[in-house]
């Protein structure tokens, strides 16, 4: 394990190396054999299913359900919504057969050319589409609304250059797709949604977020308007870490998706969609890691607590195991999750390294001396600080603590953003800071053509526009043109 932990590149030598060799290392994930498709590992998995656990149940705790739509759209479906299908046309694959058969020449199978379908499939990038068609037969009247559905699913969108977790050709997600009765009850949706997100991502994963409001260049195609949350990465990067839209009446128009109002007149229904992926495993990786690994908040870390004995024969190791299994019981009862590791295949200076470079938030190591005295060596993970502390009293102490580590890791990377966003007023300005990374708040005249100059330029995009932002109007700062307010800027993944 010493050997893998050498074999980590350092985030100061070349942070991208870093990522993919920490996400490798760590056995959250690796590529597939299919091109850019990759396997989530049992312990990234582990880290997802705490994401989705947590998230499932507040949407609950909101009035939404589950539900599940197909995987496989007709492809006259997404020419309905112009704005959508020109949005995602370029990323969709497509299905153009049923069935395979024996190569005549015997080179395995290929595809039947009779068994041609009569309308391709698009395998779903997103699921708008399959579900307002659905939506059309089962809203009537305003007594059939709103409908509050959300679906945990895979979704493949085409990607050229993947990268594990961040971006992949086939991701998991949850999209939660609603049909409201006024705009007034949409909007209100998408801004619940957008806030639901953002206290998951700073209570949950520990991660500072700003929400704000898409410019009309980075909107969802399809969508009337975006709202997100933004998050900032160790190397001076954004992410967007989040989504949740207000689609008007455009798809419910474009499904002619109608219903009986109060008044008793028709009126076409009003939409959001809301939707967070795996992607945020890459997030809270970038985050919050280090050079010696992962670095996990305790909410959702796979276990918060690992155990490894240290023993020199059965029967100190017997000892050490009637003192852990009393602990683990008393921490099971206060919602702690712990694994016991006395597996005799490793060493133990073997199981801190991985334990270190798992991200496990609290370590203990307990030793034939431990016993006599009564005590136990801790380490906790975000500082590498070690104590040696009594054992009466350490199941409530460990409680204390976790609670504590997931505060310091939140303020770590919130004092880090703080650190890297400043305001600039000219366009020379903004050129020189943006080579340091970190946010960049400015003035721009609210115009694409502004805002396309700065991309081709810079590789910089708006990230959004703050709702808590500075409102103080100004002037661009690439054309001098007037400006309602400053827009967050920065280069992202």
């Amino acid at each position: 394990m010493a050997k893998e932990l050498k074999e980590l590149t350092s985030r100061e030598e070349n942070y991208s190396q870093w990522y993919n060799d920490l996400v490798v290392k760590a056995d959250l994930a690796e590529n597939s054999a299919v091109r850019g498709c990759m396997v989530i590992k049992p312990y990234g998995y582990a880290i997802w299913e705490k994401m989705q656990r947590q998230l499932d149940d507040m949407f609950k705790e909101t009035g939404h359900v589950n539900a599940y739509f197909p995987l496989f759209i007709p492809k006259s479906f997404l020419s309905k919504e112009a704005d959508h299908v020109e949005g995602f046309a370029k990323e969709c694959a497509v299905v153009t057969h049923y069935r395979l058969k024996n190569d005549p020449n015997g080179s395995g199978v290929v595809v039947d050319p009779e068994a041609k379908l009569d309308e391709e499939l698009i395998v779903r990038p997103t699921s708008e589409t399959i579900i307002w068609s659905t939506y059309k037969n089962w809203i009537q009247s305003y007594r059939d609304l709103p409908i509050l559905c959300n679906q945990w699913a895979n979704v493949v969108r085409w990607e050229m250059r993947t990268r594990l977790f961040l971006r992949t050709a086939e991701f998991l997600w949850q999209e939660g797709h609603t049909a409201h009765a006024t705009e007034a009850e949409a909007l209100e949706e998408a801004r619940k949604m957008l806030e639901v997100y953002a206290q998951f991502a700073e209570e949950y994963m520990a991660l500072p977020v700003v929400k704000g409001v898409k410019s009309a260049n980075e909107r969802f195609a399809g969508a009337v308007e975006t709202f997100c949350i933004e998050a900032m990465m160790q190397d001076g990067k954004a992410l967007q870490a989040g989504t949740s839209h207000f689609l008007g009446q455009n798809f419910a128009k474009a499904f002619d998706v109608q219903f009986v109002n109060k008044e008793n007149k028709l009126d076409y229904v009003w939409a959001t969609s809301w939707g967070v992926s795996t992607r945020l495993i890459g997030a809270l990786i970038m985050a919050h890691s280090d050079n010696n690994g992962l670095v996990l908040p305790p909410k959702l870390a796979p276990f918060q607590v690992v155990i490894v004995p240290i023993y020199k024969n059965e029967e100190q190791l017997s000892l050490i195991s009637d003192k852990v299994r009393a602990l683990m019981a008393e921490l099971k009862t206060l919602g702690v999750s712990v694994k016991y590791d006395d597996s005799d295949n490793k060493k133990p200076g073997w199981k801190f390294a991985e334990y270190e470079l798992k991200g496990v938030p609290v370590r203990l190591a307990m030793g034939a001396r431990d016993l006599e005295n009564g005590t136990v060596e801790l380490m906790r993970r975000d500082t590498l600080e070690k104590e040696t502390i009594s054992f009466d009293g350490i199941a409530q102490h460990i409680k204390q603590l976790l609670d504590d580590i997931q505060k310091n890791i939140y303020t770590k990377a919130l004092n880090f953003r703080t650190s890297v966003t400043r305001e600039v007023n000219s366009y020379e300005e903004f050129k020189v800071e943006l080579e340091k990374g970190g946010f960049l708040s400015a003035h721009w005249d609210g115009t694409p053509e502004t805002e396309e100059r700065i991309k081709a330029e810079t590789k910089a995009t708006i990230r959004c526009l703050p709702l808590d932002g500075d409102l103080t109007p100004g002037v661009c700062m690439v054309t001098g043109k007037p400006s309602a307010r400053r827009v967050l800027f920065a280069r992202s993944y």
